[in-house]
């Protein structure tokens, strides 16, 4: 049976889940990702690995918060320990639903993506742009009427101004009940206004990208309560874990709680 155009892999150019694949070290990713990923500064690659620590950290403190659902956009090629992997044994039976726009992803997603018994996992091929439709199918698999994390790590960036990045936000946390919260890593460049013409010339040539300054990134947190230590780099983000080392990051980070 041939793939519908939706679930098609297009190998004609990167795309941004199988570049951070390379950056992350994986091995599921195309040649033309790998020829980007090669030609983009160190610092980048550090990134790309800070976010998935953070990741790990602020779903952590979530589940211990007692959060035992969580909707991920932007889900990435799986790369351990994934999500569920990290909340559900803090939760064994948590419920965590992953989305992302990548046919690649989905195959991967299927085939590792494996729950605990007493927990569930779920797919979704879906786009950030359509979050209505996101909301619509999650809600099979989600009880909105209870806390849920969402999940919005190294992904607004790939969403540019005239597509309303805020305004996709907030209708995702809208449909949020109180005691929800909010994990969102967005890039910066404000700690590397030296790599803006880098950046421009090889990655945004290739893939629409808005890095944003902190103060734009805070702006995705308007009307929630933000935990400490608030819109900080992805390092100096920890709560009960010892600190992390302090690397550069390109970048900004935060939780916040649906009052």
């Amino acid at each position: 049976m041939t793939d519908s155009p939706k679930h098609q892999i297009d190998t004609s150019k990167p795309h941004p889940a199988r570049v951070y694949d390379y950056l992350l070290g994986g091995k599921d990713h195309y040649l033309v990702d790998r020829e980007l990923g090669e030609k983009l500064d160190d610092f980048i690659r550090v990134g790309a690995e800070q976010n998935r620590a953070f990741m790990r950290r602020s779903v952590a403190w979530a589940a211990r918060q007692g959060i035992d659902q969580y909707l991920d956009i932007g889900t990435g090629i799986p790369t351990e320990p994934n999500l569920h992997q990290i909340v559900q044994e803090i939760i064994p039976a948590a419920r965590i639903v992953y989305a992302d726009n990548d046919p690649i992803v989905l195959r991967h997603a299927e085939a590792l993506l494996v729950s605990t018994p007493e927990g569930t996992t779920h797919y979704l091929q879906a786009d950030v742009r359509e979050p209505g439709l996101i909301l619509e199918q999650a809600q099979t698999f989600l009880d909105f009427s209870r806390p849920v994390a969402l999940s919005l790590v190294a992904l607004m960036h790939f969403i540019l101004d005239e597509e309303d990045p805020y305004a996709i936000v907030r209708e995702l946390v809208g449909r949020l009940s109180p005691g929800s919260c909010l994990i969102l890593a967005q890039a910066s460049l404000d700690a590397f206004p030296e790599a803006e013409e880098h950046v421009a010339s090889t990655y945004s040539s290739r893939i629409p990208f808005k890095p944003r300054s902190r103060a734009e990134i805070a702006r995705f947190f308007d009307g929630l309560d933000l935990v400490a230590p608030g819109v900080v780099t992805g390092p100096e983000w920890f709560q009960d874990t010892p600190a992390p080392e302090l690397t550069p990051y390109p970048g900004f980070v935060g939780v916040a709680l649906v009052p």
